[in-house]
């Protein structure tokens, strides 16, 4: 195989799963470690892909471009909705919890019909909607108001006030972008701000996010690693990932997508 078919076939792998390892692709393509890093090499000068440590992502947008809520729902579903149903078992009759804005946090809201006493604080309007659709007597759902960005989410001074008037037993944060250097972050800053008011909220944090997240890095940071309690994820997260979240966060929780 030429290079040039090699690497637009690793290009191909990339946009399908949103990132390669390196090892991956020395296994496939039967090349040495150095001819695929001069792969990825190549992609990245022509702004294809993006290299992180021990492979290479799709390239992202830029750090405070925000993916509208219907694009970001159809990525990753099947990752999306084993993180949730793991979520969903945290969940007990009788708590407060809140949920942000996000396609995950708006997974687990579809599963909480059946639990008794609950109620939800969000600020998320698909959150209310999967809520509403499903109506208990015995379940009350808080909708913030605020302005509503391409994601869906109420922000602002509005939904901070409204959020900080509250305490919750769990928050189910949904974030764009996590890194050990730049923690958990959002392209949105009015988001970022709501999210911080959330967090000081609850008495635990337990942040959803699918592999894709990993080296993501929006424009405003929320919180650092070490603020989640919980962190719940895929197997696509790779090993020096699982390494550095595990050192930082209370409990690392990897699901495996049906």
């Amino acid at each position: 195989m030429l290079a040039q078919q090699r690497q637009t076939a690793i290009l191909d792998l990339i946009r399908q799963r949103g990132g390669v390892r390196v090892s991956h692709l020395v296994s496939r393509f039967g090349v040495s470690d150095m001819t695929i890093r001069r792969d990825l090499e190549v992609l990245a000068e022509r702004g294809l892909v993006d290299k992180v440590h021990g492979g290479a992502t799709l390239a992202g947008p830029g750090s405070a471009e925000e993916p509208g809520f219907a694009a970001k729902s159809i990525r990753q579903q099947a990752e999306k909705r084993a993180i949730a149903e793991r979520a969903a078992r945290m969940v007990e009759p009788g708590m407060a919890i809140a949920l942000s804005a996000g396609t995950t946090t708006a997974a687990l809201a579809t599963l909480l019909s059946d639990v008794r006493g609950l109620t939800v604080v969000t600020n998320s309007i698909p959150v209310a909607d999967a809520l509403y659709q499903n109506p208990r007597a015995d379940q009350t759902v808080v909708l913030t108001g605020g302005i509503r960005t391409p994601s869906d989410a109420l922000t602002g001074p509005v939904a901070e006030a409204a959020i900080s008037a509250l305490n919750v037993d769990l928050l189910f944060l949904g974030v764009h972008g996590l890194s050990p250097r730049t923690g958990l972050t959002t392209p949105n800053l009015l988001e970022a701000g709501v999210n911080r008011c959330l967090i000081g909220a609850a008495r635990r944090l337990v942040v959803l996010a699918d592999h894709t997240k990993w080296e993501i890095i929006g424009i405003a940071t929320i919180a650092p690693l070490e603020a989640a309690d919980v962190l719940i994820t895929d197997r696509g997260l790779p090993a020096e990932a699982r390494t550095a979240i595990g050192e930082q966060v209370g409990e690392l929780v990897i699901v495996e997508p049906d």
